[in-house]
């Protein structure tokens, strides 16, 4: 079994072999070190069924160490969350007489809420703009389906999630190739302090916050503002920042590919509509559409993983399958918006065992229902994430702004 805290990363240099390591973009591989061996054998499904065996004996005492309000930050427990992932993988399989149902579902509606805003603009703006918020959430569940996508978790085969994928990422205005390839490393490191920058939510340790200058302080605090967060970035990143591989310039030709077709494609599409309709009305239909699901995608994914009793660990003490139980949330939505959501709620589940397609996360569960309190976000609840900025290492939490400064 592969050892979670060895993620090679590109530009790191292997100590076995002396070269520079590549990062692997896809999921897959990083949950092969979850696997205790080649699926294909019928040993390694008897190897299955015994690590489920011996993970339900030890069920009682692990269960009191999963809530998520009396997990110690020094305390995980490893083994059991290691178990976890091994007991999930039998979710994994994927329907794709399901994925297509789910595709048909989700893009039809959208289509036709699109088409109506666009006939109803004759009878004032103020009668069609309703019609974006069920349309911007059919897009965020688009997303969802990308997302899948990514992980190579909605298809049974890879050619088949990549073509969704890249098809999709033209709809949300995110290159597909190029997304993979850093969701990929935001799974990798996700909870590691040394680790961060990629595909996640800037976030300051207390004493980094302390360390910079006023302007530097000003700066993470504009950064962190809600108008910012939730309605100034959601719209800079899909617009603008979308448009080039950032962070990842320099890493070969695949990134560049990945986002300058999905620009191509984007611009062929809007300069279709906009010859037939006009620009205009295209703006007026599509724009409210986009800005408002990207402020729900930024959302749900700051609540994720931006929330008090987080996990958040350096060097040798990060661990792989700790952090991505207890360091994602289980935001426990109503079930309407669980749907549209395509439940990325159920989200410490999906980083544990990300190739589960998000169809069968409720399945878990319901299977399972001691994981329902880890971590465990309500609505309201996560409106009281909003104030959370930085980590505080000492305490183990997040904490607000203002607990620092009376601090200080």
């Amino acid at each position: 079994m592969k050892n979670a805290n060895k993620v090679k990363f590109e530009g790191q240099i292997d100590p076995n072999t002396g070269k520079t390591a590549v990062y692997a973009p896809l999921i897959a591989e990083i949950e092969a070190a979850s696997w205790p061996g080649p699926r294909r054998s019928s040993g390694s499904a008897m190897g299955a069924i015994l690590a489920i065996g011996r993970a339900s004996t030890t069920k009682r005492k692990f269960t009191q160490l999963e809530n998520s309000q009396s997990f110690p930050c020094s305390a995980a427990s490893v083994v059991g969350a290691r178990n976890w992932s091994r007991i999930l993988a039998r979710y994994r399989n994927p329907s794709d007489c399901r994925a297509i149902l789910e595709i048909v579902i989700t893009a039809l509606p959208l289509v036709a809420l699109w088409i109506l805003m666009w006939a109803t603009l004759d009878f004032g703006y103020w009668f069609a703009l309703p019609l974006a918020f069920p349309a911007a959430g059919f897009l965020v569940r688009l997303f969802m389906i990308q997302h899948d996508c990514g992980h190579g978790s909605f298809f049974r085969h890879q050619a088949a999630n990549d073509l969704i994928g890249r098809v999709i990422g033209v709809l949300t205005l995110t290159p597909y190739g190029f997304w993979r390839r850093t969701h990929a490393m935001h799974h990798a490191g996700s909870g590691n302090l040394d680790r961060r920058g990629f595909g996640d939510v800037d976030t300051l340790t207390v004493n980094e916050y302390r360390a910079r200058s006023i302007w530097g302080r000003l700066r993470y605090r504009l950064y962190r503002h809600p108008l910012v967060m939730f309605g100034i970035g959601p719209a800079y990143l899909f617009i603008l920042r979308h448009r080039l591989p950032i962070g990842l310039m320099r890493r070969g030709w695949q990134p560049w590919i990945s986002t300058m077709a999905t620009n191509f494609a984007i611009a062929l599409i809007a300069a279709t509509i906009t010859w037939t309709i006009g620009l205009k009305a295209f703006l007026l239909v599509h724009l409210p559409i986009l800005l408002l699901a990207a402020s729900v995608g930024v959302w749900l994914f700051y609540v994720q993983h931006q929330f008090e009793h987080a996990v958040w660990k350096r060097g040798r003490e990060w661990n792989l399958h700790e952090t991505a139980l207890h360091g994602s949330s289980h935001y426990d939505l109503p079930v309407l918006l669980a749907w549209f959501t395509a439940n990325i709620g159920v989200h410490h589940v999906h980083h544990l065992c990300s190739r589960i397609p998000y169809y069968r996360l409720p399945s878990v569960l319901r299977d399972y229902p001691e994981l329902r309190d880890i971590g465990r976000l309500t609505l309201v609840d996560s409106f009281r994430c909003v104030r959370l900025a930085l980590w505080d290492e000492t305490q183990c939490r997040l904490v607000a702004f203002h607990e620092v400064s009376a601090s200080d």
